[in-house]
């Protein structure tokens, strides 16, 4: 298979490392069961933990629901246990549960809408609009679409998907470069006005039209990828946000698994798995990465954690506005995950931790140059 065709494929069937939020490898470590307590345990994100995004209240940890309909190596994951780890999220406290047309497409959403039915009033769900999805059959046409009459229609297959009235979050998931973002912003705010809309976001966009967006119809959320293995968002995107009032919300913040410690340096990728084309996981550039993976092991020995809760903690410590949804097809995983919340670093912690991941130089692009083609477009002018 051609580096285009995975590139394709990896477009169209909406792979983790670039439509948003949710690696699905978290660590085996053996610290796990002791902070999760093991699928019975008592991990759980405390009901006084939550953040806010702009306005909007979260749980401090969200869970993406991106991956749910298959894995990396492309099985299908049970749908029913798919349901059962949503659900058991909710029980153990998460709020925040993020998902999107692209995703499937519509099949997370289906997933998530049957999972959440029975306490919809009691958490907060987002989806995305804007890649070039058939809205009766999910099928992949090129390009992206954000034309106000699309966005309505690709609102209602949402809300019909989700089985609700309503979607707290919605994002553009990736700028169109046809179309002026106040015309976005307008579609956005007549679905406010009619109540099926409550607030908005961006994903991956130009920071210019953040400010536009904000300045037509406030923005509650960016969403972006962010990790020690990425922190692109550091150089401009996170101080717009501060001055904003804009929350952030970190899509693969465990680096597309490899900050757990799953990936080493013998690591080979099955076909159509999107990290297989990454610069930053190939042969010659995985052993200087894998400096990451060894600090966050000696952290997390220090912190009587693993290395995915003291990479998430790290992300939270960064701004008090910011909601990592680290996503997962595995129960223990989502456990760990969201023990996360319990890691508390001191000033003097965090300034040295920051310290030592700002002294290690990633190598390699976290995506191919198609991919990143679609991040930090700014939308055209309105006339």
């Amino acid at each position: 298979m051609t580096n285009e065709s995975v590139i394709g494929r990896r477009i169209f069937l909406g792979a983790a490392a670039t439509l948003a939020a949710a690696p699905i490898l978290a660590s085996a470590s053996s610290r796990a069961s002791a902070q999760t307590g093991n699928a019975s345990g008592s991990a759980a994100v405390p009901s006084s933990d939550r953040r806010k995004l702009g306005t909007l209240e979260v749980s401090s940890v969200g869970l993406g629901v991106q991956n749910m309909h298959r894995t990396y190596q492309t099985t299908i994951p049970s749908r029913p246990e798919m349901i059962n780890i949503i659900r058991t999220a909710h029980e153990r406290g998460v709020t925040f549960f993020d998902t999107a047309e692209a995703y499937g497409p519509h099949e997370c959403e289906q997933i998530l809408g049957e999972a959440i039915e029975p306490f919809r009033d009691e958490v907060v769900i987002t989806s995305k609009f804007g890649w070039n999805i058939d809205l009766e059959t999910g099928e992949r046409g090129p390009g992206l679409i954000s034309r106000p009459d699309h966005i309505k229609l690709a609102v209602e297959g949402m809300l019909k998907r989700l089985r609700t009235d309503r979607i707290d979050l919605l994002y553009q998931h990736r700028v169109d470069p046809e179309v002026p973002i106040e015309d976005v912003a307008g579609a956005v705010k007549d679905l406010m006005d009619e109540g099926k809309v409550l607030h908005w976001g961006l994903s991956e966009m130009g920071l210019n039209t953040l400010r536009r967006a904000h300045a037509a119809l406030p923005v509650s959320a960016v969403q972006s990828e962010y990790s020690m293995l990425w922190r692109g968002p550091e150089d401009e995107v996170l101080s717009v946000c501060e001055e904003l009032g804009i929350g952030f919300v970190p899509w693969s913040p465990l680096g597309v698994g490899f900050l757990t410690g799953a990936i080493d340096e013998r690591t080979r990728f099955a076909e159509g798995d999107i990290r297989g084309i990454e610069s930053r996981f190939s042969p010659e550039n995985l052993p200087a990465n894998l400096t990451l993976v060894k600090l966050l092991g000696d952290w997390a020995d220090r912190k009587q954690a693993t290395r995915a809760q003291i990479a998430l903690a790290w992300l939270m410590a960064q701004r008090p506005w910011i909601v990592p949804i680290p996503g997962t097809t595995q129960m223990p995983h989502m456990l760990e995950n969201i023990g996360a919340v319990s890691i508390r670093f001191t000033p003097e912690e965090i300034g040295e931790l920051n310290s030592a991941v700002k002294a290690i130089e990633v190598r390699g692009q976290r995506l191919p140059d198609a991919v990143l083609a679609f991040s930090n477009v700014e939308a055209p002018e309105k006339n």
